[in-house]
């Protein structure tokens, strides 16, 4: 198989601490709110190319057609032809805001009335197919939906459809808007909110995690295309991986083994050793288990004196499915920034946890390296993203 450089060469962010790359990096290094992060004003309609097709359109699309935008339009005019270029956009839960809103309709006033476009705005993969058919994308349209870890597993998915000279660009990222009367109280009955309504990955108080929505878009591209046409290049994709726990529906594996086995297999795809890296977003959801299996998993494969290692949830709050694919643009902008955003809400230590280098409190100044993405998802999915500066 072909093994061709993946660079990235357009971001767009839609979130709740900034829509757009400026406000989004700005509200990463600022204080954090208190409760749910939950995305206000903001207006569907400013990118479609048709007002009605938003309105036709979940929450969940709408943000991921509105990060493509914003990603589409920094990373200029593209060269490949359509059918080599791609989309490949995850989401944990998909349009089930659409969803419960017919699943009310149906009950009080009978099934004539449920819309015909239910199935369409529902479907997990109606944000990749709403990019695709915005742009003109005839090549691989595809879904990752493999809960928490999906935003990552589309961008490595992604990276590898042009690594194999499959597609020449790819719109991959993440998307996910789940604040539902029904899922709030699912997480809610399982104990997984914060019972404050603070984001404290790590911390020795954490409690929960305090549920965010949002979306995050690479535009990836092959990287001597990019470079023909004058692109500026942002980043490029080293590697990634993905494994399974096979042990539980929703705690990680003892020892944090399925996350340290995941980061491993990245390292070697990627072909770098782990004194190489120079940053790791965790996954850092602020819940109980999973920060201290990942503090596990990062501890043993780099020791206590290992990377710079933040978690941005304590800003953007955990928007699931989004996860990875916002903090993949956090990632790319810490670069650009030569910054390390901190981990908002950390206090104090916690006894039980092995060491790593956290950053809190303010940002870390960096000289940008090859950098990790860690993303990890209800039903033991383990995800790994290596980034390296452009």
């Amino acid at each position: 198989m072909a093994n061709r450089k993946v660079v990235v060469t357009g971001l767009g962010v839609i979130s709740s601490c900034g829509v757009g790359i400026e406000p989004f990096w700005e509200g990463l290094c600022a204080t954090p709110p208190i409760g749910d992060r939950r995305i206000d004003n903001f207006d569907p309609s400013n990118y479609f190319d048709n007002p009605k097709d938003s309105r036709r359109a979940d929450r969940c699309t709408q943000f991921a057609v509105a990060a493509s935008h914003m990603a589409m339009e920094q990373a200029g005019e593209l060269t490949a032809s359509s059918d080599r270029s791609g989309v490949f956009i995850g989401t944990g839960i998909g349009g089930i805001e659409t969803l419960e809103e017919q699943i009310v309709i149906l009950l009080e006033k009978g099934a004539r009335r449920v819309s015909p476009f239910l199935v369409p705005m529902m479907m997990p993969n109606a944000a990749t197919a709403a990019v695709s058919m915005k742009y003109g994308f005839q090549g691989p349209a595809e879904n990752t939906c493999t809960a928490c870890a999906a935003g990552t597993h589309a961008i490595i998915n992604a990276s590898r459809l042009i690594a194999s000279d499959r597609c020449d660009v790819i719109i991959a990222g993440g998307t996910e808007a789940a604040f539902t009367g029904s899922s709030i109280a699912g997480f809610t009955n399982m104990t997984a909110f914060s019972s404050e309504g603070i984001s404290r990955p790590f911390d020795r108080d954490r409690d929960g995690f305090v549920m965010g929505e949002g979306a995050g878009i690479l535009v990836l591209e092959e990287k001597e295309m990019a470079e023909t046409r004058g692109a500026k290049i942002y980043a490029e994709i080293l590697g990634g991986a993905s494994n399974a726990d096979a042990h539980h529906i929703t705690a990680p594996s003892p020892g944090g083994s399925g996350a340290k086995k995941c980061i491993q297999l990245a390292l070697a795809d990627s072909g770098i050793t782990p004194d190489s890296i120079g940053y790791i977003n965790a996954h850092g959801t602020s819940t109980p288990l999973n920060d201290l299996g990942e503090a596990q998993a990062i501890n043993a494969v780099f020791g206590s004196t290992g990377p710079p290692v933040s978690s941005t949830k304590g800003i953007t709050g955990h928007p699931l499915g989004a996860a990875g694919a916002i903090e993949a643009v956090a990632i790319v902008l810490a670069m650009q920034k030569s910054l390390i955003p901190p981990t908002a809400g950390y206090m104090n230590a916690d006894p039980e946890m092995p060491n790593i280098n956290l950053v809190h409190n303010e940002p870390v100044v960096w000289n940008p390296a090859p950098a990790i993405s860690n993303s990890f998802g209800f039903g033991g999915h383990n995800g790994c993203l290596v980034i390296g500066p452009a």
